[in-house]
């Protein structure tokens, strides 16, 4: 889970936070002070981020010891310590919000991936997610949505092929975008082509594509598309669905449901750090 960008990403936010250190902490505490802490999750949540946080503390200060005490994807209720801390008290006073910002955001995102895992449960459809996500920080949050049980869409723009509403509108027709594609693309990409009307439905089958994405259409259209297609595609359905709807979409004959907002949209998960002075 650490790679390069991530230490990148975490550079840029502690930067954020400490271009010109830490005022407070360093005018109340000396360099000597020791403390211990102990992150809490003060909701029920599913815990990502642990990882992220651990390298956090230990950028701003080797010194910091860190004790994981749950693992990324596990459920825990509120009251439980994923992780205890001890070191220099300015130290981690300095890593404090920087760990808890990565730790809340990812935690977020994979409590929302769960509830919507629980939500299509016995179905046998998969809920993915989208490129919706923190400009920076796709890798982590496709963790985090793989942490909620959740399964994670293209990564990039070059890993399979999807031709949406505007690639159809500024070409001669949805046939001619996939015939292209056909003639350009390496012979291993996947052709996934969007369909908002039955008639672009019958389009996309009569190219052949390999993936139907059904765009904001009503459980009824998405019903009478899965007759349309009979088969010959794996069909996607996704556009505003939400956990409340999601379960209605989840028919028979529907593989896959995409939905932006367990990256978008998911509310921060609530943890905190709670430091006491070494005695």
């Amino acid at each position: 889970m650490i790679t390069p960008v991530t230490d990148e990403l975490i550079d840029l936010a502690l930067g954020e936070d400490l271009a010109f250190g830490d005022l407070t902490s360093r005018a109340v505490f000396s360099e000597e002070q020791r403390s211990t802490g102990a992150i809490e999750a003060r909701q029920n949540l599913v815990v990502c981020g642990l990882e992220v946080a651990a390298r956090i503390f230990a950028r701003v200060d080797p010194a910091i010891r860190v004790v994981p005490l749950r693992c990324d994807g596990d459920y825990v209720r509120a009251g439980v310590k994923v992780m205890r801390l001890r070191g220099p008290t300015v130290s981690l006073l300095a890593a404090e919000r920087t760990a808890l910002n990565f730790l809340q955001r990812l935690s977020g995102v994979a409590t929302a991936a769960r509830r919507y895992a629980d939500a299509v449960k016995g179905t046998g459809v998969r809920v993915v997610d989208t490129r919706k996500t923190t400009p920076g920080m796709r890798a982590l949050e496709r963790h985090a949505v793989r942490c909620g049980g959740c399964f994670n869409h293209r990564s990039s723009l070059g890993e399979h092929v999807l031709i949406k509403d505007n690639h159809i509108a500024a070409c001669a027709s949805l046939e001619d975008a996939v015939r292209r594609c056909r003639e350009r693309a390496p012979h291993t990409a996947k052709i996934e082509v969007e369909a908002k009307t039955p008639a672009q439905v019958r389009a996309a089958c009569r190219s052949r594509a390999d993936v139907i994405l059904l765009d904001n259409m009503t459980p009824r259209q998405v019903r009478a598309a899965v007759s349309l297609i009979a088969g010959r595609a794996l069909i996607e359905v996704s556009g505003g669905i939400s956990l409340e709807t999601i379960r209605d979409y989840a028919v028979p004959g529907v593989d896959v449901i995409s939905v932006g907002s367990l990256t978008h949209s998911a509310p921060a998960a609530d943890l905190s750090l709670e430091i006491r002075a070494r005695r």
